[in-house]
């Protein structure tokens, strides 16, 4: 036997706390895992910053994913969950240059990515972003006809939405258990979503504790499918969170705000208004607790009507930014840090009969910000237009997920209470006996101590 695990298993369980991992709660994963630490996600803890860096080692500011959407400054346009992976090689791409088979199941990003097993979705919509059918991209290309075939269509409305529930991580976690029969990769990354609807919907109360063992139930299935394989006695299972949640009650709009006093243009063609940025002094890209502004040379009255905002708790210059690693060609020339019990909504509208139509609707490709209210059904479209009714909010980095190792080739760790999650692509590594062979340069030490 080899003095390294020659299969690790990645469970990303986005929004599972330290305090979530009880036997009482979670059995499944107490089961599997020797022990849990809390994990410090990097500024700013959001869906793709995060996953960029769990998956390279690096900060936003060396990777350059600094929010779940991306400013082009050249045409003045926001664009969130679209932005092409270029030259950022995860970990699942560059451990194939020492000989590792990978998968990638759900994390953002993946159209192209050369694992040997991967599936996203990738529904077929018109020129109106209209659901014509539902599809996945995957690699091996035949992949979806087989899951389709043994597990139905994914579920993409129980994915996000006012429908999102467990159906979805179930599913995912099916295409896992099918990955590790027709593959069975030396690395496996997968990504269950279940937590972060209970999360933003209600904050870190009763209703996401309940989630925790809906969810562990789940995993205990796949666990199960783990422990049946021939490798289990090669593996070990890393289990990973994204982030926690804050409970919150002020939705903040600092594009309204801007509006307001005359640094926002807006037109207007009958149906709604739209953000006319070209003639803007300024204009905020909001994702959660995190608002990035982009402005022009009045920046000084930019900064005074921000800082003014009540829920507001810091406007980061270059200075700031550069203290929390977040210092890139892709960041704001602000940045907004919302109060704990607060959190950056998209309007720049206050009566709803201005709102631009896709306001009211499941388009997440459209929306300039990322909108949590798309998790309520509304009254006057598919989703919900009162901010008020989002109960959790994360992008601060002051609450921690967690990181747990476990599994029969599980080592001794070196980590004594909170992990950096920088180092869970360099403990990956180590765990697999591949540190030298793979074109990656880690700013942080991995956390185990392999003999």
């Amino acid at each position: 036997m080899t003095d390294h695990a020659t299969r690790v298993i990645v469970l990303d369980v986005v929004g599972l706390q330290p305090d979530h991992v009880t036997e009482a709660t979670a059995p499944n994963l107490t089961g599997v895992l020797e022990g849990v630490n809390a994990l410090k996600p990097p500024f700013p803890a959001l869906t793709v910053p995060v996953q960029t860096t769990l998956t390279t080692g690096q900060s936003p500011g060396e990777h350059g994913d600094v929010s779940s959407g991306e400013y082009d400054r050249e045409t003045d346009e926001a664009a969130f969950w679209e932005r092409d992976r270029a030259d950022r090689h995860r970990l699942w791409e560059t451990a194939r240059t020492a000989g590792t088979t990978t998968g990638a199941l759900f994390f953002q990003h993946l159209i192209g990515t050369d694992a040997d097993i991967a599936v996203t979705p990738s529904p077929i919509e018109d020129e109106d972003n209209n659901l014509l059918e539902m599809d996945c991209w995957t690699n091996p290309d035949d992949l979806y006809e087989t899951l389709r075939a043994e597990y139905g269509h994914f579920p993409l409305h129980r994915y996000w939405g006012p429908a999102a529930d467990e159906h979805s991580s179930r599913w995912i976690l099916d295409a896992a258990s099918e990955a590790i029969d027709r593959v069975d990769p030396d690395l496996l990354w997968v990504y269950v979503p279940h937590l972060d609807y209970a999360g933003l919907r209600h904050g870190p109360g009763e209703e996401l504790q309940a989630a925790v063992s809906t969810i562990d139930d789940c995993l205990g299935e796949f666990l199960d499918v783990l422990r049946a394989s021939k490798r289990w006695n090669e593996t070990v299972v890393n289990v990973v969170s994204e982030y926690g949640f804050h409970d919150v009650d002020t939705p903040v709009f600092p594009n309204r705000a801007l509006r307001e006093n005359g640094l926002l243009a807006v037109t207007d063609d009958g149906k709604g208004t739209a953000v006319d940025v070209p003639n803007s002094a300024a204009f905020a890209m909001v994702d959660h607790q995190v608002a990035h502004v982009y402005v022009d040379d009045r920046s000084p009255a930019v900064r005074r009507t921000l800082e003014s905002l009540d829920g507001v708790e810091t406007v980061l210059g270059k200075v700031g930014q550069a203290e929390r690693n977040i210092d890139h060609p892709n960041t704001g020339d602000f940045v907004l840090v919302a109060e704990p019990d607060a959190w950056f909504q998209y309007y720049w509208w206050d009566d709803p009969e201005d709102a631009p139509p896709y306001a009211t609707d499941m388009d997440i490709h459209a929306k300039p910000g990322f909108d949590p209210c798309e998790l309520f059904g509304g009254t006057e479209g598919l989703v919900s237009l009162d901010p008020t009714k989002v109960g959790g909010s994360h992008g601060r980095s002051d609450v921690y997920g967690v990181y747990g190792l476990g599994g029969p080739m599980a080592p001794e760790t070196s980590a004594d209470g909170v992990v950096d999650a920088r180092a869970v692509a360099p403990t990956i590594t180590e765990l697999l006996g591949i540190t030298d062979s793979i074109p990656m340069s880690f700013s942080h030490p991995p956390v185990t101590e392999c003999e």
